[in-house]
Order: C-alpha cells, then sequence, then structure tokens
C-alpha cells in the first residue's frame, strides 16, 4: 500500500469513530441470515479458503468462522482490523489492505465482498481493475459473490433526508444525484464543532457489472434478490451475484 496516496472519502469515514456511532444498531441477524444461506447454496465447506474483501469490523468473517470456516478478512480500515483481530485465532485472521490490489494471488477458493463494499471508485476503469484484483485472489474454479444495493430501486427512492439521533449526536442525511454517484451527506455537531463527511457510491447497472466481470475473467452463476437468495428482479433489495473464476 502506497503511504504517499491521496487520502479518499473512505479512508477518513470508515477510519472514523462515528462511522460506527451512525452504524452501531446494524442487524447482525440479517448477517448470520444471509451467511447461513450462502454456505448451503454455494456451498461451503470447512477445506475451503475464504477471503472477506472490505470485512469492516468482521462481522461476517467472525460468524463465518464460528460455523466451523477458514476465512480471511481485509479491509482498508485500521480502527476496523485492529477491532477484528480481537477474535482472530488459527483459522481466523485479519490484515489491513487495498483491495484494488492482489492480497494473495491463487490462494483462496471463496471470495466474499458483502454489503455494498463495492463502487467506492469514480470511474470504469478502477472497478475493473479492483475486480481482476480480486479475482486474481482465487484459485481456478474458485467462487466469488458481490453483494451490491439494487441500483434501480435505490435510484427511484432518491433523493432523501432524514435525521438520526444516536449517543446524543443527531446526524443530519441527506442522499442525492450527482452524475453517476449517489452521493450521502452527513453532517453533525460533537462538543460544539462541527463535522461533514461523505459515502460516494457509484451507479452501477447490471449490464455494468456484466461488463466488469467479462473483464475480470469471471462467470456469472446466479443473480440473487435478497438474504433469502430469492432470484433478483429489479423490485429486489439487493443485487446478488454468484460468480466462478
Amino acid at each position: 500500500m502506497n503511504p504517499a496516496r491521496t487520502v479518499e472519502w473512505f479512508d477518513e469515514w470508515f477510519n472514523s469513530p462515528y462511522y460506527h456511532i451512525l452504524y452501531k444498531h446494524r442487524d447482525d441477524s440479517e448477517a448470520h441470515l444471509f451467511i447461513d444461506n450462502l454456505a448451503t447454496f454455494l456451498p461451503i465447506t470447512p477445506e475451503d479458503k475464504i477471503l472477506d474483501l472490505a470485512c469492516g469490523k468482521g462481522r461476517h468473517a467472525i460468524y463465518l468462522n464460528q460455523k466451523g470456516f477458514d476465512v480471511i478478512g481485509v479491509d482498508l480500515s485500521e480502527r476496523n482490523i485492529r477491532y477484528a483481530q480481537k477474535f482472530a485465532n488459527s483459522r481466523l485472521q485479519f490484515f489491513r489492505h487495498d483491495k484494488r490490489s492482489v492480497f494473495r494471488k491463487e490462494y483462496f477458493t471463496v471470495l466474499l465482498n458483502l454489503f455494498t463494499s463495492f463502487g467506492y471508485f469514480e470511474t470504469d476503469i478502477e472497478n475493473i481493475g479492483t475486480l481482476q484484483a480480486a479475482a486474481s485472489n482465487l484459485k481456478t474454479g474458485g467462487r466469488m459473490v458481490i453483494d451490491f444495493m439494487n441500483t434501480p430501486k435505490v435510484i427511484s427512492q432518491l433523493p432523501t433526508q432524514e435525521q438520526k439521533t444516536i449517543d446524543g449526536i443527531c446526524f443530519e442525511i441527506c442522499k442525492r444525484i450527482e452524475n453517476r454517484l449517489i452521493i450521502k451527506d452527513i453532517r453533525f455537531l460533537d462538543n460544539g464543532k462541527p463535522y461533514h463527511f461523505q459515502e460516494r457510491l457509484m451507479i452501477i447497472t447490471q449490464a455494468d457489472f456484466e461488463r466488469y466481470f467479462r473483464l475480470a475473467g469471471l462467470q456469472i452463476l446466479h443473480i440473487l434478490g435478497d438474504y433469502h437468495l430469492k432470484p433478483y428482479t429489479p423490485e429486489s433489495d439487493r443485487m446478488i451475484f454468484v460468480l466462478k473464476k
């Protein structure tokens, strides 16, 4: 990782304590349901080597390991990895890593990129390069799961504004579309000091993904629409791709 590279929005926001305050109420039961269903659907075995790419604080990786699987989680956020490493054992490890580069070439049999942790960059070239790097981590025949927002449904609901008060902090959240980006502005005061963070997510369509996958040497096996793994439709909650190298 190049220490001199430009600081990007996700460097600041995902490594901020306020990110974890805002999203502290995320429901682990939904994550567990998804993992339970995926483990049966793929299927995943104790012999598989699993990479959780952009693992956050490790909630999916930790649960996979509790189910008896061999998992490595990687994430760019030093704060996330420091937290996740508290749960490490001989079959669960965490490392700080930028997903735009290869982590371990042709080492893994399953790669998971979950909860819309793709699309943080602003060009197709960067997205394709990220997928090519991800695919390089997989052995031939390995499987990849990309869990993304359902783009048409999300776009149909924008713009939006909301207010959330958590731990005494009132977060003002505004979502809008600018060019090919969904931009979420997050503003709040803490101890009288104003803060402003952004989340910037590229609008990526099913057709865009299909082109990306071809260029990354990945074959689409299934397109699913929710964490119960029902088939995808434009009205689905998610757009989940199951791929094979």
